[in-house]
């Protein structure tokens, strides 16, 4: 410790040592000490020296300080000291902090090779960089925070070894992406800039990033910071995903697929007050617009770009990005860029162009997006920048897009121009532009309006019937004659801004209006001061500004003469041949032509979609025109050296490949058609296979519940065979006591009548009975007296009638007591046979109980088999409807399996047809091999080759059994 003290600047009586003597004391102290306390001391002493002699700390301690990380992992503090010397060595970002602005103007160059220089001799030994991979996995927090700021330093010096290095060590990757984890924030934040250096232009890393889960962790971050509004950490995850996402479509695709547009949503949620933002939620917003953009770049595969508008839309993103274009107090870079990515997000894509087209602006009266848009445009007073973006918006929203295209043009004709002129339409719009005094609104309104009329031939044609009224009084003219006299008048007309941009702008309209439309040329070529223009500009010897307008000049003219029907005697194609020739000569007119693709303006707009200039003086060429020069320049060039023969042979060339051309047409619309059918017949196979296969389990399903339906249904017959048994004898009883119930009644009634006749009977013996004691008296008084012979004689004949009458009564009522005799033995025998009761019971009184009784037993049992039958029947009709249930299914059952059947029998017939064909080329081998063997060529029989293979089988089984 006296040693550090002396080296530190403790009191000294000699001369003080220099900073190079004293760093390296320090190294020899760090190499020779055998304390630990010692080298940490020294190791710390170095890194206070590391900031003001970082050319001598590097040189001599870098070694020292390596073995420092070897060796002495134990102490977690050495070692954060030894990292932190190391970062203050090889770190530029503390030497740019401190240099003074007197510095000379190459300082920034000779600190960053010496960082870089430093970086070098540390990557030398790749063990170096694997073990700091593995100091960065410790927890604590003063080793762990110094690697990582330390491997971030590696990485923006010497970047691609670096990455190679961590890329080719095992988990190197992983380790890194294990920070994103931690709870604690300076370690994540520095870990996200790290991955920032890391991801740079390393498509490898990228993808092992991006599966490391790295979409998930980031846009939770971004989440916790509280999004748009949260600090520089949501920029450096923005970063970082951009780094992620960008040029790499396979990631594009995999946080399309994991859904992560969807969670980029709630960003762009805005309030109604959107004033006073501050400069860093305007840099998130910024970066957040930029990722969408990234993943629906032009660039990009179409595919993979279509996938990801589409997921935009349905998610609601592109409606909330029409909202913030629409929202007012919005900043103007914000709103610029806005504009731009929604100009990506609807390009190309059908769906978000026609939502596109329905969004109104919250004005009185709504008025449609795309017209606020315009008037922007056209609007001189606006932000450079921001007519373009709504430039690029416009040319977006009619990029593949027939229907928008025609909704524009329709504007513009006079069937649908508003005559009260109540609201402003896009096509008003344009043709203000075109024809007002602002250079910029000129040329903007000539390639929107070219826009929408690209690879659309009915709207050029349609385009023609436009009539505009220049002045009062004046008969109107044409949307096309207008823009050739502008043209022609050139410098006449006093403007702000180039005046070779309208001219060049006007141009690019025209050329595209009469690219590929006969009808146009006509047109064109109609007005007689046209063509004699035209040759005058490319005949002329103009600046080299007037170059480029001469360029196109000569491309319109061989245009004219490209596209030209003959339909005009005048300018037919050869007679403006001849008059190029005089008038300016061939050589010329191709050397003029040549211009266009040779200007620098024409190179830089041919690289990308989107409008961007430095200047407004730039904005002289548009992407999708640099395309149509690129096609039609060589076409032009050969079509001015043919000759009319040539012409001739072309056109009747042109004629057989038009006709070959509908033919092909045709047949690729048959070709089509049947495509789409098979496409058809195959998802009616693929459905009809899935039905099969549902089928078939349906069918092993119900072959099972068959089995148990006739399980079911043999144990329910079981049942059902002792229910009717049982059934069948409380009927067959019923019907017995049914039978008795009847007998008895009539045997009652029968009774009732035969005891009234009784009655009567024995009424009319009585009466009989009382006459003869009456008649008694008589009889004796007549024996007495012995009246007369006439008296006796009339008396006696009296009596015996009385008497037979007498004999007649007794026998009847002899027989009727017989027959009450008989009645009253069978009503015994009934008695007996109901109650089974004593036979020796006389008594009436006892055997009328004892009827009563039994008839009350007999109608009590009567109503309970009443209401037992019931149930039964009740039981009985249920059964029966289950066995109904229960045959159906077996029917149904039995349809599928005759279908099974025949496609078994269908199945043998092609393994017959298949046993013929195989039984017919047995027979061919056979002649073959025959043919051989006449031959002399040695054959084996497959009986023989057989019974060799048994044989051999055989020996091996005779010597397992031996072993």
């Amino acid at each position: 410790m006296n040693f550090l003290r002396g080296v530190m600047g403790g009191p000294s009586a000699g001369p003080q040592p220099s900073g190079a003597e004293t760093i390296q004391k320090l190294c020899d102290r760090v190499a020779s000490s055998t304390l630990l306390d010692d080298r940490r001391d020294a190791v710390r002493a170095l890194k206070s020296l590391s900031k003001k002699y970082r050319l001598e700390v590097g040189i001599q301690a870098m070694e020292h300080l390596v073995r420092v990380l070897q060796t002495d992992r134990s102490d977690s503090e050495i070692i954060g000291y030894a990292l932190d010397t190391l970062y203050n060595v090889i770190s530029n970002d503390l030497e740019e902090e401190e240099q003074d602005d007197s510095e000379e103007e190459n300082s920034p160059k000779q600190v960053d090779d010496l960082g870089s220089q430093f970086t070098e001799i540390f990557i030398k030994q790749q063990e170096n960089v694997t073990l700091l991979l593995t100091l960065v996995e410790e927890f604590d927090f003063h080793v762990r925070w110094p690697g990582v700021k330390l491997l971030t330093s590696l990485l923006k010096q010497q970047g691609p070894q670096v990455q190679q290095i961590i890329l080719v060590s095992p988990m190197g990757v992983s380790r890194l992406m294990d920070l994103l984890a931690d709870s604690r924030e300076v370690i994540r934040n520095d870990g996200v800039l790290l991955l920032q250096q890391l991801t740079k232009s390393n498509a490898a890393i990228q993808k092992i990033v991006a599966f490391e889960n790295a979409f998930e962790r980031l846009l939770d971050i971004i989440t916790e910071e509280g999004n748009s509004d949260g600090g520089i950490v949501v920029e450096d995850c923005l970063i970082l995903l951009q780094n992620l996402l960008k040029n790499n479509n396979s990631n594009q695709n995999f946080f399309k697929e994991g859904s992560y547009i969807q969670r980029m949503k709630p960003w762009f949620e805005v309030g109604d007050d959107n004033c006073g933002w501050s400069a860093q939620k305007v840099t998130n917003l910024h970066l957040m617009l930029q990722l969408v953009r990234v993943l629906v770049s032009p660039t990009n595969p179409p595919g993979a770009t279509s996938s990801c508008q589409k997921a935009m839309f349905h998610c609601g993103l592109l409606q909330q990005l029409c909202t913030i274009l629409m929202a007012t107090g919005v900043p103007a870079d914000i709103l610029t860029e806005t504009i731009n990515t929604v100009s990506e997000v609807i390009r190309g894509c059908q769906m978000n162009q026609d939502y596109f087209a329905s969004v109104n602006a919250p004005s009185n009266p709504p008025r449609p997006a795309i017209v606020v848009l315009l008037m922007s445009m056209v609007n001189e007073r606006q932000p450079f920048v921001l007519r373009c973006a709504v430039l690029y918006c416009f040319q977006c929203f009619l990029y593949k897009n027939q229907k928008g295209q025609g909704e524009i043009v329709s504007t513009l004709l006079p069937s649908t121009i508003d005559a009260t002129g109540n609201s402003v339409s896009a096509g008003q719009l344009l043709c203000g532009g075109l024809f007002s005094t602002d250079s910029l609104s000129n040329w903007c309104a000539a390639v929107a309006l070219a826009h929408a009329l690209q690879e659309n031939a009915t709207l050029k044609e349609q385009l023609l019937r436009v009539q505009l009224a220049t002045s009062i009084g004046n008969p109107p003219v044409s949307l096309l004659q207008q823009c050739t006299n502008i043209l022609s008048q050139g410098d006449k007309i006093d403007r702000r801004g180039s005046k070779v941009q309208t001219r060049v702008g006007l141009l690019m309209l025209l050329c595209t209006w009469l690219s590929n439309c006969s009808i146009a040329v006509t047109h064109f070529l109609h007005n007689p001061a046209n063509i004699p223009f035209l040759t005058g500009q490319i005949a002329e010897n103009l600046g080299e500004e007037e170059q480029l307008v001469q360029g196109l000049c000569a491309l319109l003219l061989g245009i004219s003469i490209y596209y030209n029907d003959n339909s005009l005697e005048n300018y037919r194609k050869e007679k403006l041949k001849q008059l190029i020739e005089k008038r300016i000569g061939r050589e010329n007119f191709i050397e003029k032509l040549g211009f266009i693709s040779k200007h620098e303006l024409y190179s830089r707009a041919a690289q990308k979609p989107q409008p961007s200039f430095s200047s407004p003086d730039h904005m002289m060429f548009d992407h999708e025109f640099t395309k149509l020069v690129k096609e039609l320049e060589g076409v032009i060039s050969k079509a001015i050296y043919k000759s009319s023969e040539e012409d001739k042979k072309e056109e009747e060339v042109k004629k057989t490949l038009e006709q070959h051309d509908n033919i092909v047409t045709h047949y690729k619309k048959v070709i089509r058609e049947q495509d789409q059918e098979l496409e058809e017949l195959k998802q009616q196979v693929n459905t009809l296979k899935s039905q099969n296969e549902q089928l078939q389990t349906t069918v092993t399903q119900q072959v099972s519940q068959i089995q148990q339906h006739k399980d079911q249904y043999n144990l329910l017959k079981v049942q059902l065979g002792k229910d009717n048994q049982h059934h069948n004898s409380h009927s067959d009883t019923v019907q017995m006591n049914g039978i008795q119930v009847e007998e008895v009644s009539k045997l009652k009634e029968e009774l009732e009548e035969w005891k009234n006749k009784h009655e009567l009977l024995q009424g009319q013996l009585r009466e009989k009975d009382s006459l003869i004691e009456k008649l008694k008296p008589l009889q004796l008084e007549t024996g007495t007296e012995q009246s007369s012979q006439t008296s006796k004689s009339s008396g006696l004949e009296h009596n015996n009638e009385l008497q037979k009458e007498l004999e007649m009564l007794r026998t009847q009522i002899q027989l009727q007591s017989a027959e009450i005799s008989k009645l009253q033995a069978e009503n015994q025998k009934l008695q007996v046979m109901n109650t089974s009761a004593d036979p020796a019971l006389g008594d009436s009184s006892a055997t009328a109980a004892k009827n009563l009784e039994l008839e009350g037993r007999l109608v009590q049992e009567v109503k309970e088999l009443k209401s037992e039958v019931k149930a039964l029947s009740e039981e009985k009709a249920s059964l029966k409807q289950h066995l109904d249930s229960s045959n159906s299914t077996v029917a149904i059952l039995q349809d599928e399996k005759s279908k099974l059947q025949q496609e078994v029998a269908e199945s043998k017939k092609e393994q017959d047809d298949l046993l013929v064909l195989l039984a017919d080329q047995d027979q061919k081998l056979s002649a073959l091999k025959n043919k051989l063997k006449d031959l002399g060529v040695p054959v084996e029989d497959e009986d023989d080759i057989e019974s060799g293979d048994q044989a051999d089988e055989d020996e091996d089984g005779d010597e397992e059994e031996q072993d």
